[in-house]
Parts: structure tokens; sequence; C-alpha cells
């Protein structure tokens, strides 16, 4: 492993937005009136004890309202499922949701109500995939809630609809970076009084999320800022799109390259690759980069 540089896992900024600046992120509380009309999940082409061995992976879109985007990793050893992760990324990066559920900062039993925390009925729904070796036996209603898994009282239907795609996709590689959280951060700007700062997720060896941000001497996130008409590109540069807007095609262009890609920067850190970015985002592909050290 390469000499650390100025990596924290995970830190306070991003356990600020984890709960309190990502939309409606209220764990989801026990619903003790599922409804009786149960759905089978479409049956799949591939056949349970004949899938390929190999490791396998799918994610979903990413739910703004909850702030989190669900993924399902599943391995395959002689022709049968023999682990399976279900978890999902947050809208800014950071620690992923069976962490934040396991150090008890999601809080569904304290907050919600709920019988189990979030992680330990995901926990459940993962052994009994592997003990029916078919997504299609975990049957769930409108709510997507089941009554097939005792236990389990949150929405299940993700799991299904993404450990069905993984399996029809077929295997997959897993990347070259360690599972977690990583965050980089440079020098505080001393004319501009931001401090950039980089967040990301790593799931089955790849990013799945990717947070660039900065924070002030206020600790106020710079995309926030943005997003609440703070900092106002369009209205006080004539900017084409805010701030924010911007560099989150930045994070996606970096997500769907796993890096800088064929990005190249001129003199200002900007660059002529991603369509509708105009600022400097080079520093962030720089802190990325520091960020993985730590993850290699």
């Amino acid at each position: 492993m390469k000499k650390k540089l100025s990596i924290i896992l995970s830190g306070t900024l991003v356990l600020g937005g984890l709960l309190a600046g990502c939309g409606d992120k209220a764990p989801e509380t026990a619903d003790a009136n599922k409804s009786q009309t149960q759905t089978e999940a479409p049956a799949s082409d591939v056949k349970a004890g004949e899938y390929k061995d190999g490791n396998y992976f799918a994610q979903g879109e990413m739910n703004e309202k909850s702030g989190w985007q669900y993924n399902v990793t599943l391995k395959v050893e002689g022709g049968k499922i023999t682990a399976a992760d279900w978890n999902a990324s947050n809208i800014k990066a950071g620690k992923d949701k069976k962490t934040v559920s396991e150090s008890g900062e999601y809080g569904m039993k304290e907050k919600g109500g709920a019988q189990a925390e979030w992680h330990e009925q995901a926990e459940k729904a993962e052994q009994f995939l592997i003990e029916k070796q078919d997504p299609a036996a975990i049957t769930f209603n409108d709510e997507g809630k089941t009554d097939a898994i005792s236990g389990v009282s949150i929405s299940v239907n993700e799991f299904v609809e993404l450990a069905q795609k993984a399996l029809q996709a077929g295997p997959t590689e897993a990347g070259p970076y360690k599972d977690g959280a990583y965050h980089a951060e440079g020098e505080m700007d001393a004319k501009s009084g931001w401090q950039p700062t980089v967040d990301l997720t790593v799931t089955n060896g790849k990013v799945v999320a990717a947070y660039f941000s900065g924070v002030n001497k206020d600790g106020e996130d710079k995309q926030d800022f943005s997003k609440d008409g703070k900092y106002g590109m369009k209205e006080k540069g004539g900017a084409q799109a805010e701030w924010h807007e911007q560099v989150q095609k930045a994070q996606a262009f970096f997500l769907e390259n796993q890096g800088v890609g064929s990005a190249s920067f001129n003199d200002e850190g900007k660059t002529d690759a991603i369509s509708g970015v105009s600022i400097s985002v080079q520093e962030y592909f720089t802190l990325a980069e520091k960020a993985l050290e730590g993850a290699k």
C-alpha cells in the first residue's frame, strides 16, 4: 500500500450529510399492516442450480428522496449462490448503508420502532436467497414488503430485482479496490474561502458513489450551499449551470470512467471532455486519486 496522503475514512463531514443533508433520510419503520396481496417476482431465464460460477453485481437507480442507491453482490460456486450482499451507497458517498446501520446512526429501532436494524433485516433476506437459490422465491406486495421472510419488515423488492438483474447479466470481474469509504481533502483556498473535499464509496472493488464538494470556515457543504442558491453562479456570473450541477457531471464522468478517463485539463484545471462543465474540476480528480491510495 502506498503512503497515505491525508486520507480520512468517512469523517464528520460525511456523517453530517448522511442523516441530515440527503433529503428525506428517515429510516424505514416497522409495518404491521402489510398488504395481503403478495407478488411473485418474474422468473429469470437463468435457472437456480444452473448459475455460472463467478462474481455477480447489479446497481439500481439513486433514490433522490431517501438518498440511497441500492446494489447487490452475489458469489456463485459450484452452480449455487454461496454469498449475497445487499447494500446501498449514499448520495454523498462515504459510508455504505450497512455500515451506517451497524454503527447505530441509521437507527431503525430507536427512530422508527422497527423490530430489528436495517442491516439485520438485510442479512435475513440474503440468507433466505442463499437457502432458496432463487430470487423469485421472495414474494412482495405493492409496497415491496414480504411475508416470505420472518423478521423482515423492510421493502425487499429492490433486493429481488437487483439479484435477478445480476444473475441475468452473468459473472463480472470485481474491481481493484478494497470495499469501504474513502475521503480526501485539499488546501483551503484563501481567495474563495472553500476547501475542496472528495468522498468515495467502493463496493465490489469499484467506485459506486462519488461526492465532489467542499467546506468553508462555517462548516457549510459547497454542494448544499449551491443548491440553496447561495453560490449563484448563474445569477451572479452568467454561468450555464449552477456549481453543484456542473460538479455532479464531473462526478458522473469519474464514476463512468473509474477515474480521469480521457479527460485532460488546461492550466486553469478546466476540461473540454465533460459536456456542460465550465468550472475547474481537475483538483477533484486529483483528490479522488489520493483517496483511492488507501483502497489499494
